[in-house]
């Protein structure tokens, strides 16, 4: 059963990011609704610092990047995983460009269930990052 995409759905929602389960007919991607994201799969999601990476760059880039345009040091085959990870606890959007899979984080479900986590978390990313790389 497919669910209604909510009115607050990121921007880059459309007729390929379906919230629920995907119809094998289309190329849609499942995101969980916002009611269904839970803080304990996003914190995972973030623990990984792969995926702490992938978030990063998205936060920066502030609109859709696809998954190529974003630099990791693993097979593709690991990027994927870290991308699905991060999408299936809802932390972001992915959608269907060509045959290019873009992604957005969804900072408006996530600061609507979580506020101030995703900036906090960030922030606290790149003050690492800086501590270690200087």
């Amino acid at each position: 059963m497919t669910l209604p995409i909510p009115s607050h759905a990121p921007p880059t929602a459309g007729p390929d990011v379906t919230y629920g389960a995907a119809t094998a007919a289309t190329r849609a991607l499942e995101h969980p609704a916002t009611a269904e994201i839970r803080l304990e799969e996003v914190l995972h999601a973030l623990s990984d610092p792969m995926r702490l990476i992938v978030v990063r760059n998205l936060a920066a880039a502030h609109g859709e990047v696809a998954c190529s345009d974003v630099p990791l040091p693993v097979s593709k085959s690991t990027t994927t995983h870290h991308f699905r990870v991060l999408r299936e606890a809802g932390v972001i959007s992915q959608i269907y460009r060509g045959t290019s899979k873009m992604n957005a984080l969804r900072r408006d479900d996530l600061e609507a269930l979580f506020p101030g986590l995703l900036d906090r978390v960030l922030d606290a990313a790149a003050r690492q990052a800086a501590r270690l790389d200087g």
